[in-house]
């Protein structure tokens, strides 16, 4: 049956409006919508109304920010589930599982805790080298295991993903046991289950471009991830520079998946689940699976945030928790979904 061919283009905006408003206006603090509205019309067209300093604090600085950067974060972690899943053509690949979001947790945080680089490398090129060598360290343990191709390279690599996922979280414990003290423990912890308590502003700096990059890499792409689904072999008889297109896009996803690491720890579930969701809605057609997964991404990790933020009165949980709370059983329902299908 063909499915319909949604204009996503034309849905994109209003859609990450609507998210965005929703993000600035629901929160701990119980602030009227038409005073939300004043200070997003002052900041967006400097419409001078007149509104308390405190009230626009936490709309502006806090909640919107915040949105921002959950959207980013959103459309960036489901973008590289999108390519994980396709180019490894394993539908348990995303960067949490293989070991990508904990080689990255495991850069930042020897930046953060052994002061690696000396002040020279920032926490998102430590992230970055993290997951660089995270998904190396799996790609060498499963080609040594001897993946082959078929179904036995599919789960070779996430047997090896999951070897090497735990191998970095040992490891980040570790330090984090032996050079941190109770505080920067408690503080990391937090982190790396998710935490967009600091969130600010010049996060917008580094989470926006990085979603961008990887948007229009799998944009660019598109043609070339359907071609992979069907494997490598095929990919090349259609000309596509097989080598060179894998190194780009799983570099892509790596960057990606480091810079959303580094400013707000490692968020599982979305690069797994939103891009299956999105299948069973779209379909397999990356041109519109790309746009889609990062739209859904987006919009979910900005209700997580809020979910996040009013679920505990007078506590903020860590998003990673919200996301494995919601994304866990959303997965089990599309496994046996797929199950029963005929």
């Amino acid at each position: 049956m063909r499915r319909p061919q949604w204009h996503w283009w034309v849905i994109i905006p209003p859609v990450l409006l609507a998210a965005l408003l929703f993000g600035a206006a629901i929160g701990e603090v119980s602030i009227p919508p038409l005073v939300v509205l004043k200070v997003l019309a002052n900041k967006a067209l400097n419409a001078g109304y007149a509104v308390d300093k405190i009230d626009e604090g936490i709309v502006w600085n806090y909640r919107m920010a915040r949105a921002v950067v959950a959207m980013c974060c959103g459309a960036g972690l489901a973008l590289s589930g999108v390519v994980l899943q396709a180019l490894l053509r394993n539908a348990l690949a995303d960067p949490y599982l293989l070991g990508i979001s904990a080689g990255a947790s495991t850069g930042a945080v020897a930046v953060t805790i052994l002061g690696l680089g000396g002040g020279a490398i920032s926490l998102s090129i430590g992230a970055f080298s993290g997951a660089l060598v995270a998904f190396a360290f799996v790609a060498l343990l499963a080609q040594a295991a001897g993946g082959g191709v078929g179904l036995r390279a599919a789960g070779v690599i996430v047997l090896a993903g999951i070897a090497g996922s735990q191998m970095f979280n040992a490891l980040t414990a570790l330090m984090i046991t032996k050079s941190a003290n109770a505080e920067q423990a408690r503080a990391i912890m937090f982190w790396l289950l998710g935490n967009m308590s600091g969130v600010r502003w010049p996060d917008v700096l580094s989470a926006l471009p990085a979603a961008m990059i990887g948007l229009l890499a799998c944009l660019w792409h598109a043609r070339a991830l359907d071609a992979f689904t069907f494997g490598s072999d095929s990919a090349a008889s259609l000309g596509i520079p097989v080598r060179r297109v894998q190194l780009l896009l799983i570099g892509t996803a790596a960057l990606v998946t480091a810079v959303m690491v580094s400013v707000v720890g490692a968020i599982g579930f979305v690069g797994l689940v939103i891009p299956h969701a999105m299948r069973i809605v779209v379909g397999h057609r990356h041109a519109i699976l790309v746009p889609a997964s990062a739209l859904a991404g987006a919009v979910f990790l900005v209700f997580a945030d809020v979910i996040s933020r009013v679920i505990v009165p007078g506590q903020v949980l860590p998003i990673g928790v919200v996301t494995a709370l919601v994304g866990a059983p959303v997965f089990a329902l599309i496994l046996i979904g797929k199950r029963t299908s005929p």
